[in-house]
């Protein structure tokens, strides 16, 4: 299998900059995999080889404000934003009917993608990702940190400073390998506590980007909950693939996704939150099922 499988790259143009994306030719309906907050489309380069041998189509992107697409610091980011970058990277590369991959903060683009998109979505996959939660969650206290308005003030302060913020960030990637067995947390600390170090620390960073975008967590999740009359009457097949060792975004979590949902199944993967990171294998096979 080809460690690094080939793709070519596009610069899909957006009212506020330029998305990254990156093409693996195969047969459709083509996977396209989204970043959650903290990280960048690198998140997927365990689980690409799997993927592209099996003779799927796929795409990763960038967000806007994220990994090699641009980042304005006069940008308005948001869940919305995110949403259009979507729908902008599958009209640029005329995907036609593609399956939605999400993981994290991805959650509302996969989910608000099919409901706007019905017809051109074979079936959405979601990796320990959030849509609609309710207060019961426990989130990794830096996305809370960064969501409670009477904290922002707070926030700020540590996020203008690198050493602060770099301490906090190094604290919260502690907690999710903390959780991992053994075997894992080597990897662990390569492929995803550099990537996100490097995520905040190369300029221009992808700090504004998350501050906005966590900012708007929370209210993202009431206004989320609204449709839930509308998600439990979508006809599409989601499959969630979680992983059992996430302190945050727990198999629970995934329970209630699935109760809301008319036509999902739930794999559970032992692995932590970046599973695709963890059992690169599992996950593709669940993908692929």
């Amino acid at each position: 299998m080809d460690s690094k499988p080939s793709f070519t790259e596009h610069y899909v143009p957006r009212d506020q900059g330029r998305v990254y994306a990156r093409d693996y030719k195969g047969a459709g309906p083509a996977f396209v995999l989204m970043h959650g907050f903290p990280d960048n489309l690198h998140i997927y380069d365990d689980v690409l080889p799997h993927l592209v041998a099996s003779g799927r189509r796929v795409v990763t992107f960038d967000f806007l404000g994220f990994g090699a697409s641009d980042k304005p610091t006069d940008a308005a980011y948001s869940f919305e934003q995110q949403l259009g970058d979507l729908e902008s990277v599958v009209d640029a590369l005329a995907l036609g009917k593609i399956v939605p991959v999400a993981h994290d903060s991805s959650g509302p683009a996969s989910i608000s993608y099919a409901l706007a998109h019905p017809q051109g979505v074979d079936s959405v996959i979601m990796l320990n990702s959030a849509y609609a939660e309710d207060s019961t969650v426990l989130w990794p206290e830096l996305i809370t940190l960064f969501a409670t308005k009477s904290l922002h003030a707070l926030a700020m302060t540590i996020a203008q400073s690198p050493q602060q913020f770099g301490w906090l960030l190094t604290w919260q990637q502690q907690k999710f390998r903390d959780a991992l067995p053994d075997a894992q947390r080597a990897h662990f600390n390569t492929a995803i506590g550099d990537l996100v170090r490097e995520n905040f620390t190369t300029q221009p960073s992808s700090g504004p980007a998350f501050v906005q975008m966590a900012a708007q967590f929370f209210d993202a999740h009431t206004q989320n909950a609204k449709r839930l009359p509308e998600l439990k009457a979508l006809d599409i097949p989601v499959k969630l693939i979680w992983g059992e060792y996430d302190p945050y975004i727990t198999v629970a979590v995934a329970e209630r996704r699935q109760s809301q949902l008319k036509n999902a199944s739930l794999t559970v993967v032992p692995a932590g939150h970046w599973l695709q990171v963890d059992e690169p294998a599992l996950v593709a096979k669940a993908m692929l099922s």
